[in-house]
């Protein structure tokens, strides 16, 4: 089992090694979050760029799709070939990654009012911030709920997809209520996942990419936390 507690002194171990590690974890964790955080906020930027440059008739265009599938398609891509990409690379292509995703956001603000966006933003942040310190704190081993989190997702989108055609308010209101529990259990979990996946003794190449990929996957849970609650608590223009 992953030892999550690196604050706990080895017996034997020199108390400077001890400190080295957790300075080193911090400094880790840290980047994660500065580079979750920058995502977010280029995202946000375009999102709020692209509706004031364009109209509502993006909805209805045939480019939307593409903006849409755009960002899957390079999500994939950044996740099967992680451990051949350079750290600059990959750090770069996730920033793609988010302007892309703010490309097929920025159709919100043409739904929602900018006070509930702005207001879900925010409570979106603070619960993301509390669940993140909760997993990066606790001593409790969250590995074993990866698999039903996981189950959670699939189950998301499939039935996202089948509500797409029986466009029921009912199933839209029960797939919001159980995606914001699925995306609060990842935030913990990847949290957790990410601090076990340190390691000291790792090279400036495996440090960057692991930065990277702890940065994503906090960033998908957080969009997608954020969507999921703007779905129930957004006022719709």
């Amino acid at each position: 089992m992953p030892n999550y507690d690196r604050n706990v002194v080895i017996p034997g171990a020199p108390v400077g090694q001890t400190f080295a590690a957790d300075a080193g974890l911090r400094a880790h964790m840290l980047r994660v979050y500065n580079y979750m955080a920058t995502g977010v906020g280029l995202t946000g930027l375009v999102a709020m760029l692209t509706y004031q440059f364009t109209g509502p008739e993006l909805l209805q265009s045939p480019l939307m799709w593409v903006f849409m599938l755009a960002p899957f398609a390079l999500v994939f891509f950044i996740s099967a070939r992680i451990n051949k990409l350079s750290a600059e690379t990959a750090r770069l292509l996730f920033f793609v990654y988010a302007a892309l995703v703010g490309l097929s956001l920025s159709t919100i603000f043409h739904v929602y009012t900018g006070a509930s966006i702005t207001r879900v933003f925010f409570i979106s942040a603070a619960t993301f911030g509390a669940l993140s310190i909760w997993g990066y704190t606790t001593r409790r081993d969250l590995s074993g709920f990866g698999v039903f989190l996981f189950m959670g997702v699939i189950g998301i989108v499939i039935a996202s997809l089948v509500n797409m055609f029986l466009r029921s308010s009912g199933l839209d209101w029960i797939i919001s209520i159980v995606g914001v529990g699925v995306f609060a259990g990842l935030t913990a979990y990847d949290t957790q996942r990410i601090k076990a996946m340190y390691d000291r003794s790792d090279d400036a190449a495996s440090a960057g990419r692991k930065v990277v990929m702890g940065a994503l996957s906090l960033y998908l849970n957080f969009i997608n936390l954020f969507m999921l609650m703007l779905r129930l608590a957004g006022n719709r223009r």
